[in-house]
């Protein structure tokens, strides 16, 4: 039998609703670190499908666990439900840095990273989920020992309040957290949030019912994980940068969050060079010459005086476009205006780029490349794809049919199209699908090989075609 008799600082009006807003408070914490994870993941891991799916589902799975735990908790609800808001404000919390720190100290490989690692994504996302889980069976508890009502009401009013506060953490942690705080202080400060909620609830609403150990215990769990936050808060910067240096190296140099991406520049010669997004390696000063060239080299065999180039914001396939005789215009859509500046003023990247963009000929439009080709009304010679590898998920659509139907409707009579599909040998099932999709938007192909085997290149064909090497 539940206990009706509780004494309340506030009206019942009043603590009903407190309880509701602890509710979505903490609802909102717990979808953020959800996001968190999944985010971390697919930045870490890649695959942004695969790890939502495996992030998602071990949570949905670990709150069922959490819900049936917590019929044990009931009877002591309000300190309990305290010391789990402790236990989810510190694991959530801390997710990011220990994920982030076994990516950089757990192995010299994405190959390592992804065997191993993955086992403990999976292991914060059943804590987490547990954790979750527990919640709502002991704030239906709280909710009814503030004013007696049937047990359908009280569960409809838990839950309306947690999927409001699921909507509220789903918007705060791409539009507010992330471009303010970052991922990992984004993390803590979640975590510090949940804790205060959780804390305040349970001393100043239900202070009086608890025992003086239950307080002592509430208390001292949440005054410890909010001084471990704070602490890890202090020395995020410090952590960040020692990780960085683990992943990239000693003679990582630049490390900017554009908004759309992680941009990290390492090495100031142009052999040393090397430029990753979101963790990947993007452009290597040792071999880059020779990928630009193989890519931009056989479309330029024809009518090239208009050049439409997508992506490409760090101008090294615009340099090659710009070294052929002839051209009269080259336009840039780059999703990404944090690259095109580090591309016009960083030295390492702009004397690799050849300065392309001291150019006049040469025009940058920021915006998304799927997008801006259904409003593109130019036609152009020659079309270059220079987009992110087609095995990442979150690309996908660049390498759909209807994206390169798109880029062959501004294609001008014999213009070509040019697009890096490999390669061919690591994913031939990758390489075969873009193939098979430019040859569906009506383009007749024509593969090529590696930078590597590209002499000479092959001879072009002079009607709308798509060139693409491996």
């Amino acid at each position: 039998m539940l206990d009706s008799s509780v004494r309340l600082p506030v009206s019942p009006r009043a603590g009903r609703f407190l309880v509701l807003l602890g509710v979505f408070v903490c609802a909102a914490c717990g979808l953020v670190y959800e996001l968190e994870l999944v985010a971390l993941a697919a930045y870490l891991i890649g695959d942004s499908v695969t790890q939502a799916s495996v992030v998602l589902s071990v949570m949905v799975f670990a709150m069922g666990i959490g819900s049936l735990l917590a019929k044990r908790l009931r009877h002591r609800a309000p300190m309990w439900f305290g010391l789990v808001e402790a236990a989810l404000a510190l694991v959530g919390g801390c997710s990011a840095m220990a994920l982030y720190a076994a990516f950089a100290w757990t192995g010299d490989s994405g190959e390592v990273w992804a065997g191993g690692s993955r086992y403990l994504l999976a292991v914060f996302s059943l804590a987490i989920g547990v954790l979750i889980g527990a919640e709502v069976p002991l704030l239906v508890v709280l909710i009814q020992r503030i004013r007696r009502q049937d047990a359908d009401g009280a569960v409809a009013d838990v839950f309306a309040a947690d999927y409001v506060g699921a909507l509220a953490g789903g918007l705060a942690f791409p539009f507010l957290l992330l471009p303010v705080f970052g991922q990992l202080t984004g993390a803590l400060f979640t975590g510090a949030v949940n804790a205060v909620t959780g804390c305040a609830l349970v001393l100043g609403l239900f202070g009086r019912g608890l025992s003086v150990r239950g307080r002592w215990a509430v208390l001292t769990a949440n005054v410890l994980v909010l001084a471990v936050l704070a602490s890890a808060a202090v020395l995020v910067g410090d952590f960040e940068r020692a990780a960085r240096r683990a992943v990239y190296g000693a003679d990582a140099r630049v490390a900017v969050q554009t908004g759309v991406q992680e941009v990290v520049l390492t090495g100031g010669r142009k052999r040393s060079f090397d430029l990753y997004l979101d963790g990947r390696l993007r452009i290597s000063g040792r071999d880059e010459r020779r990928y630009h060239r193989a890519l931009v080299a056989p479309a330029m065999r024809g009518p090239h005086a208009r050049v439409l180039i997508l992506g490409g914001g760090d101008g090294l396939a615009a340099r090659e476009v710009l070294r052929h005789r002839g051209v009269r215009r080259v336009d840039i859509i780059e999703l990404d205006a944090g690259v095109v500046r580090l591309a016009r003023h960083d030295p390492a990247l702009s004397e690799l780029n050849g300065h392309a963009y001291r150019d006049p000929r040469l025009r940058v439009e920021q915006a998304e490349a799927f997008r801006r080709l259904r409003s593109l009304r130019a036609t152009y010679d020659v079309v270059i794809s220079d987009l992110p590898d087609p095995g990442i998920t979150a690309g996908t659509k660049l390498y759909s049919v209807e994206f390169y139907g798109l880029a062959a409707r501004v294609l001008a009579p014999g213009g070509r199209l040019v697009v890096h599909a490999g390669p061919v040998s690591a994913r031939p099932r990758v390489f075969w699908t873009v193939e098979a999709s430019v040859r569906a938007a009506g383009l007749r192909t024509v593969p090529y090989p590696s930078p590597l085997h590209i002499s000479p290149p092959p001879r072009p064909l002079y009607t709308s075609d798509a060139l693409f090497f491996f």
